[in-house]
């Protein structure tokens, strides 16, 4: 929309940037925006973790019969090289958000991208889901990070709702994240691959659909940026933004026709980034003249909390690798009689977030002060991720070939305990990101957190390569003591991060 545009339609709009009125309880007792924003959120995981279900499961079945025919290793590698790129997206997309589009901008774009990038990976050639993959990285980088902040704009700094409705709002995403699966899973194993895809695009089109009807009840929902730039360098961002892409793709497009860009080597290469990123990060909050000597006392905690939350994610995100790998070969598909495609494992995950996720909080609440420090709560969650992994050796352990199947309990308890562990450590964690990141960097939070989350997909796109060069015994053992290590060497810590996190308790 041009300047002049956005000037005249602004004025007309005066409260576009403000809460909506107290009296607003249109939905649950909260205001009417959250309904529009827990509802895009629940589309956007249909189809994000729908998709993300099927996707090793797509890349390791054979050209046969529709997939890509990587061996095992590979397809979990690739899948995790995408995740990694959709979170280094993320960083970029607070900052565009700030600057450039304007919250409500973000996300409707971040959206069409997605919804895009689904429709072209319903097309059945490979050049198409390797576009639509790329579509969907960009879109969800421009979506993700900007969602929970609107969502914070819904309410005063006073207002007693606040935390509530972000429980709500992620009762949205995890309800999006049980039923994605169990959709977009049983058309891509009965009907085809593609044919999930395609139920992936119609979710984030339905959400798209109502974000845009529901536009009127949004705080932030104005068309310029909150924190814009100049008009003169704006030009020039977006000049060098356009530029520095189309250079890439060229540099990419040659590389690859030369034949050193390789899958692999790109994969790699997004490893490096996702190591390089967090380390320039941390070292300009570290020097910054704008950093306090309190502040950056409180970094040195930080920087363990870091740490925790790859090594949990590391092994969260491969709940949609490994494990489903592991789902579709050695696991039983049936429970009293009732089949089920291998992918639906994925939607036990979101299952029990949704369950326990009230029964935690209301425990936070009855411990009042008793409760565990955030730290305690952040290793808990770690050790439930290495737990996670550490039980899969009973069932893969003492097999003469790989031909077994083990009861559907086994996977299900797995997930049990990564879920509780998530719930533990996201909340936890995300909390203690926004108090403890230095004032000058505190709009740039989330990128800090979506780092920690891109570092844990980078390094599972280097270890996933060993599934099924190893005995997964070996394999979930190895993975899981690492981070039971990770999660025991956070509580050996605690007496220290309880001085060095105040203001978190």
């Amino acid at each position: 929309m041009s300047r002049i545009a956005t000037d005249i339609e602004e004025p007309a709009d005066p409260e576009a940037d403000q809460p909506p009125p107290r009296d607003d309880h249109a939905f649950l007792g909260h205001p009417r925006g959250l309904a529009t924003l827990s509802g895009l959120e629940v589309w956007e995981r249909f189809s994000f973790l729908g998709m993300q279900a099927i996707l090793v499961l797509y890349f390791a079945d054979t050209v046969a019969n529709g997939g890509l025919g990587m061996n095992p290793g590979t397809a979990a590698s690739v899948s995790a090289a995408y995740g990694t790129m959709v979170y280094l997206v993320s960083v970029a997309g607070g900052w565009l958000a700030d600057r450039i589009l304007g919250s409500y901008r973000a996300v409707l774009w971040g959206g069409i991208l997605i919804a895009c990038g689904h429709y072209a990976m319903a097309v059945p050639t490979a050049a198409m889901t390797w576009a639509g993959l790329g579509l969907i990285s960009a879109g969800t980088g421009l979506l993700k990070p900007n969602v929970a902040s609107m969502v914070g704009k819904l309410y005063r700094t006073d207002d007693d709702r606040r935390d509530a409705g972000f429980a709500l709002y992620y009762m949205g995403i995890n309800i999006g994240a049980f039923a994605g699966p169990l959709i977009t899973g049983w058309l891509g194993e009965h009907q085809g691959w593609h044919w999930g895809f395609s139920a992936a695009a119609v979710g984030m089109t339905a959400g798209l659909v109502q974000y845009v009807l529901g536009r009127r009840h949004l705080a932030g929902r104005k068309h310029s940026a909150e924190f814009a730039l100049a008009p003169a360098a704006m030009r020039s961002a977006v000049r060098k933004i356009v530029g520095g892409l189309l250079a890439v793709a060229a540099l990419a497009t040659v590389l690859a026709g030369l034949g050193w860009l390789t899958m692999g080597r790109f994969v790699d290469l997004l490893t490096l980034i996702s190591v390089i990123a967090p380390v320039v990060y941390f070292a300009v909050m570290f020097r910054s003249p704008r950093v306090s000597a309190e502040e950056r006392g409180r970094l040195r905690p930080y920087a363990v909390l870091f740490l925790a939350s790859v090594a949990f994610n590391f092994i969260l995100f491969q709940a949609y690798s490994t494990m489903m790998l592991l789902a579709s070969t050695n696991a039983e598909t049936s429970i009293l009689g009732f089949h089920f495609p291998a992918s639906w494992y994925a939607s036990a995950l979101g299952a029990f977030e949704v369950a326990l996720a009230p029964v935690v909080a209301a425990l936070w609440v009855r411990m009042g002060r008793r409760q565990p420090h955030a730290s305690n709560k952040i290793a808990i969650g770690v050790l439930l991720g290495g737990l996670s992994f550490l039980l899969m050796i009973i069932p893969t352990s003492g097999h003469g070939g790989d031909t077994y199947k083990m009861a559907a309990w086994w996977i299900i308890g797995s997930y049990l305990l990564l879920g509780l562990g998530d719930i533990l450590l996201e909340t936890s964690g995300m909390s203690a990101t926004t108090k403890l990141a230095p004032k000058a960097f505190s709009s740039q939070t989330m990128a800090l957190w979506f780092l920690s989350l891109a570092l844990a997909n980078g390094i599972q796109a280097q270890v996933v390569k060993l599934y099924g060069e190893v005995s997964n015994p070996v394999y979930f053992g190895v993975n899981g003591g690492i981070a039971i290590a990770v999660g025991l060497a956070v509580i050996a810590l605690a007496p220290w991060l309880r001085r060095t996190m105040h203001p978190v308790h």
